[in-house]
């Protein structure tokens, strides 16, 4: 989309992005911050608004989109750079502990520029830094999957883990069915709700829509493999992670 930032103000009103903004304010607080030392570098690809790259707790934040609105949104020791995932040059080769992104996938034209961006995003990190992303699950939400003028590349759980192995990454958690698929959910979405649910990962069998993959970058020199990146879990054995 060549207009991100008129697109996006005509999706996203002024309550829905306060309502979005303390979910993820919960979310970063009481799920992925987990997977996150606070001395980490942590970057944001397609960071949007920001709702994860402000509530995250780091020593270094660094976010990157396509929408120059995004700046605005960002605070001033947050460091923004606008442009393409498919080119991170502005960041160096292995600098980086952990890479974020979350309904981003979706939005790619094809397959083969998913590709790329895996690629640059395992070339910024540290040998064992992380790539966690939380995108729309088609398996779960065939039709609204498609509602958003933007959504282009279909992707489920497990092929956007094979995605992650291609690309030499260890898949290291897989949860399959995690939160609901938008904060047009008719759930009540106070703080407090929001928490209680991150608790009940029974819940998240009945509402989730969004998957969350982690993948960890490699220590060795080889190319990636791992004996944990067989295909035998494709039967869906060993995939619901938890909190």
């Amino acid at each position: 989309m060549r207009d991100l930032a008129k697109l996006y103000q005509i999706r996203f009103s002024d309550t829905n992005r306060y309502k979005k903004d303390l979910v993820w304010q919960v979310l970063c607080e009481h799920y992925f911050q987990q997977f996150i030392p606070h001395s980490s570098i942590v970057l944001e690809i397609a960071t949007g608004y920001g709702e994860f790259i402000r509530h995250i707790t780091a020593s270094r934040k660094i976010a990157v989109d396509l929408n120059p609105d995004s700046k605005d949104c960002l605070p001033e020791e947050i460091e923004f750079h606008l442009g393409s995932a498919t080119n991170l040059t502005m960041i160096k080769s292995e600098s980086i502990d952990v890479c974020f992104s979350s309904n981003f996938f979706e939005h790619l034209p094809s397959k083969e520029v998913m590709d790329e961006v895996l690629c640059e995003a395992r070339r910024t990190l540290k040998p064992g830094g992380l790539y966690i992303t939380m995108q729309p699950n088609l398996r779960f939400e065939p039709g609204r999957y498609w509602d958003y003028y933007d959504h282009v590349l279909p992707l489920t759980h497990l092929s956007c883990r094979e995605a992650f192995i291609k690309a030499g990454f260890e898949v290291t958690k897989v949860v399959d069915r995690f939160i609901p698929f938008s904060t047009d959910s008719k759930l009540p979405q106070h703080p407090l709700l929001v928490k209680m649910y991150l608790r009940a990962p029974l819940l998240w069998r009945f509402f989730g829509g969004q998957f969350v993959i982690v993948a960890r970058k490699p220590t060795d020199n080889g190319n990636g493999q791992s004996p944990r990146d067989d295909r035998r879990s494709h039967s869906g054995k060993g995939l619901q992670g938890g909190l």
